[in-house]
């Protein structure tokens, strides 16, 4: 069987992202709408969700994610004017500071409940459609570089994006059967609107240096990955985290110096 342009398209296919107001999900709600799906965005903040799904031409449905109901109700609803759900992008998330001698249960359970548990209300959700319809599907999860390497300040925020990975790889083989797929993709720091206000005086340099293609990430190399993974191009992938970041993850460590010199291990 050989590849065609067309199977990268997704021509009529209905998607939901969550957390699509914005930033890396904005970015991959587009992208998919420009290979032809039907998109639906779930975002907690109305007038993001609002001014976003205006602008993209697609459905705008403010949900909390962390809330079983609401899932249920935007699934609903989505499946009512835009048809069943093929893919499905869990991108929301949210991280804050949280040292590990310093870490409450509640703030622990904020950072779960933001990063992994509208995976499991999501994808649980939509794979039960799928079932039941008896129809293949594309989850795919936004993890993060975090999720496999140390993050000193943000244990709670780590666990979460590993749990992710490995959810991701469990899910994937309990729903193989039914011809449903399921992937990850861990960024590393990509340039969003959020990372821009955080830096009002520029973004610092050294963070660039630690990505051996030598710049931070951009939305649309996101969501290019996950184009493809919805995609028939990723027809035989399932179980998957795709490290989008640069080679960082694949560097553990090592730094190309700014002055030419032999690669080292540590900023130096």
């Amino acid at each position: 069987m050989t590849i065609a342009p067309s199977d990268i398209l997704l021509t009529d296919r209905v998607a939901v992202v969550t957390g699509g107001g914005a930033g890396i999900g904005r970015g991959i709600a587009d992208g998919l709408a420009r290979f032809g799906a039907k998109v639906a965005i779930w975002d907690r903040d109305p007038q993001v969700c609002a001014d976003t799904a205006r602008e993209l031409g697609v459905l705008g449905l403010v949900v909390d994610v962390r809330d079983a109901e609401q899932v249920d109700g935007a699934l609903d609803r989505t499946c009512a004017e835009l048809g069943p759900v093929d893919i499905l992008v869990n991108n929301a998330g949210g991280v804050f500071a949280s040292p590990l001698l310093d870490t409450s249960e509640n703030g622990w359970d904020a950072l779960y409940r933001a990063n992994l548990r509208h995976v499991l209300l999501c994808t649980q959700r939509v794979a039960r459609q799928l079932v039941a319809g008896g129809r293949g599907g594309s989850v795919i999860s936004l993890t993060s570089i975090e999720g496999v390497r140390a993050a000193p300040g943000y244990a709670a925020y780590a666990a979460a994006k590993a749990g992710v990975i490995n959810y991701t790889r469990t899910a994937a083989f309990e729903l193989a059967p039914h011809g449903i797929r399921v992937n990850a993709i861990a960024p590393d720091i990509t340039v969003t609107e959020g990372l821009l206000r955080l830096s009002p005086d520029g973004i610092r340099p050294e963070l660039s240096q630690a990505v051996p293609l030598g710049r931070l990430g951009e939305v649309d190399e996101i969501a290019s990955a996950a184009v493809f993974l919805a995609s028939d191009m990723a027809r035989y992938i399932t179980g998957q985290t795709l490290h989008v970041d640069g080679g960082t993850q694949a560097a553990g460590g090592w730094y190309h110096p700014t002055d030419g010199g032999a690669a080292r291990f540590g900023p130096g």
